[in-house]
């Protein structure tokens, strides 16, 4: 493509539409991000190469799309929510055995296909993604403790996952991916002590309503400028910015977000910058590395499958498997194993294409098992209200 400019913002708005169309087709529970990844794999280099995702501000773009990303789902985990805590024990408990059977088909999958990848098959299967399966629960309605308990379960593993990945997937620069990780940890931690402190003594309420009065857009602002900070400090780090959204994302919700923040967020998040990143995604993936390698097709189908057997190990501890099969939708985790690898050099050719093929296999297995325990909830509801 060309120099990038306003034709291909254009280009690239009117190319993410691909994703509320598709999600739009009645009978069928399919994320938006669906049809912006498919639609860059079209555009990009598996098809027609008509976007050029290496150009750097198209790269910049999109990384601050997932950035935006990452803090908007982290603002959705219901901390504050206090029947939540009373859920943490069983949820952690079955994050655990989840881990565990993870653990052992991601030894299984490397051995089988020769790559050395063990652990980080093993964190991606065991991850659970709360950008996908907290709105699908909402849209949903469903509720009642054992939703809250695969609520609390879906954080634990995002957020488990999201820390380790750095750490498995580039194991020579672990050691430095740690020291990040808890360099942002630290961060977030100073960074919700100050907001606490601000919140008691009223500075957050004066400063919210000066800004909605002189619509400055204060608060925003301020949030964007703590994002990119920490972005910037993972980046230099060689830690994932999926880590730095999702860690100011938390803050956020512990304190308390105000609904003037929510809507700007979702608005420059879901109108642009979102979609500008799945579509990037997909325009990065080079799905004919697939067919050049079909043995990485199987491997991208054991890892999506591998995954639903896991969480399903649920089962065991009570859970319905209608929301363990829930709790194995993979979005984040998979989308930062390959973009890291890809820009790294850490993966092989066709390997991130593998890992993004095993995390649509989860979205369409969360997708049948969101409707199917949508019906089974309405048919409880009915019989209880018959009863």
């Amino acid at each position: 493509m060309s120099e990038f400019g306003f034709h291909t913002l254009a280009l690239l708005t009117a190319i993410g539409m691909a994703g509320p169309l598709l999600a739009s087709i009645p009978r069928f529970v399919v994320p938006v991000v669906i049809g912006e990844l498919l639609a860059g794999l079209v555009v990009g280099r598996t098809g027609f190469g008509i976007v050029d995702p290496t150009d750097v501000t198209f790269t910049l773009l999109a990384n601050i799309g997932f950035a935006l990303v990452m803090f908007v789902v982290g603002t959705h985990v219901p901390i504050r929510n206090t029947k939540l805590l009373s859920a943490i024990p069983k949820a952690l408990l079955r994050a655990v055995l989840v881990g565990v059977v993870a653990a052992g088909l991601g030894v299984a999958l490397a051995e089988a296909f020769g790559t050395g990848h063990a652990a980080l098959y093993a964190v991606l299967m065991a991850s659970s993604s709360a950008a996908l399966a907290l709105p699908v629960i909402d849209s949903l309605r469903l509720d009642g403790s054992p939703v809250l308990s695969v609520t609390a379960q879906i954080a634990i593993a995002d957020a488990t996952s999201i820390v380790l990945l750095p750490l498995v997937i580039d194991p020579q620069r672990a050691l430095q991916a740690a020291l990040g990780a808890l360099a942002i940890a630290a961060c977030a931690g100073v960074l919700f002590v100050a907001l606490r402190a601000a919140d008691r003594r009223g500075w957050r309420k004066r400063l919210h309503r000066y800004s909605e009065k002189r619509r400055f857009a204060l608060e925003l602002r301020i949030s964007l400028i703590v994002l990119f900070s920490l972005a910037a400090l993972a980046i230099s780090t060689h830690v994932s910015i999926m880590m730095a959204g999702f860690a100011l994302g938390l803050v956020v919700a512990a304190v308390g977000q105000p609904r003037r923040l929510a809507r700007q967020l979702f608005g420059i998040t879901e109108g642009f910058f979102g979609p500008l990143f799945f579509v990037w995604l997909g325009a990065s993936l080079q799905v004919r590395d697939l067919g050049e390698h079909p043995r990485l097709i199987l491997l991208g189908v054991g890892l999506g499958v591998g995954a639903v057997l896991a969480h399903c190990t649920g089962r065991l501890l009570g859970q319905p498997l209608t929301l363990a099969v829930l709790a194995a939708a993979q979005l984040g985790v998979p989308v930062a194993a390959a973009t890291l690898g890809t820009e790294l050099h850490l993966l092989a050719p066709g390997e991130p294409s593998a890992l993004m093929l095993g995390a649509l296999l989860t979205i369409a297995a969360t997708s049948i098992a969101g409707v199917l325990a949508a019906r089974r909830h309405s048919a409880e509801e009915s019989s209880g209200a018959t009863g």
